[in-house]
Formats: C-alpha cells, sequence, structure tokens
C-alpha cells in the first residue's frame, strides 16, 4: 500500500484514462518491501500487483513498461479488471518486430476501452 501522505502524480488523459508514471518516488511509495513481482516485469515494484487489483475494482487498470533505444526494444503489459489480473502478462521476444495491432501496450490499451484511429495505433502513433 501507499505509504501514508504519499502523492501519486496522475495526468487525465481523454476517455477517462489517467497516467501515472512510475517514478522513483512512486516506486519508493507503493513498494511493500516483498520479492519483485512473479509477472516478469523490469521494474514492478513488490506488492504493487495487490494494489492495482485493488484499484481494478472500480475499473479496469494497466501496468505498462517499455524500452526502447535507436528503435529496437521491448514492451510488457498487464490489465487488472475486478479486482485480478485479466490479461497478460503481455510480452514482446527481445529484438523482435511486431505490428503495432499486436503490440502488448495496445493491447492493454484496447482492455482499457481506446479504441484506434484510421492510421494510428492505440497510442495515437501513425503507421507510417
Amino acid at each position: 500500500m501507499p505509504q501514508h501522505g504519499a502523492f501519486l502524480p496522475a495526468w487525465c488523459l481523454s476517455g477517462n484514462l489517467s497516467l501515472m508514471p512510475t517514478t522513483d518516488e512512486v516506486f519508493e511509495a507503493v513498494a511493500d518491501g516483498t520479492a519483485e513481482s512473479a509477472l516478469g516485469f523490469w521494474k514492478l515494484p513488490g506488492g504493487f500487483e495487490r494494489l492495482l487489483a485493488q484499484w481494478s475494482t472500480t475499473g479496469p487498470v494497466a501496468y505498462v513498461e517499455a524500452d526502447y533505444f535507436g528503435g529496437v526494444g521491448e514492451q510488457r503489459a498487464a490489465v487488472w479488471a475486478d479486482g485480478a489480473l485479466a490479461a497478460g502478462p503481455l510480452d514482446t521476444p527481445s529484438k523482435k518486430w511486431f505490428s503495432r495491432e499486436v503490440s502488448p501496450i495496445s493491447q492493454a490499451l484496447r482492455q482499457l476501452g481506446v479504441r484506434r484511429s484510421l492510421g494510428e495505433d492505440e497510442l495515437g502513433i501513425g503507421a507510417g
């Protein structure tokens, strides 16, 4: 659980969505001292998945990670809904090209109700 009085920054996005970056401060606030998650994420704080599950009782919640350099990288995502893990962990093999339509982050965003526009993926990135 977040430390008492911890500030968790979030930005409101369109479509009733919010974004909360996992800064060092957020990491410290939500980590509960348990071992890292068994879900295989690089930076998911130990115990944070329990808080994500709790938050998902009021609506779906996604945790996503991306690591890119020079156009090559990896993504991982998971979605919680109704208090339980609903999708994932979704991932991509290291250094393998995948279409934006099936990227883990796009799949997670679809689970949250995000719909892509013509010529773009769910993040609003053009396909060209």
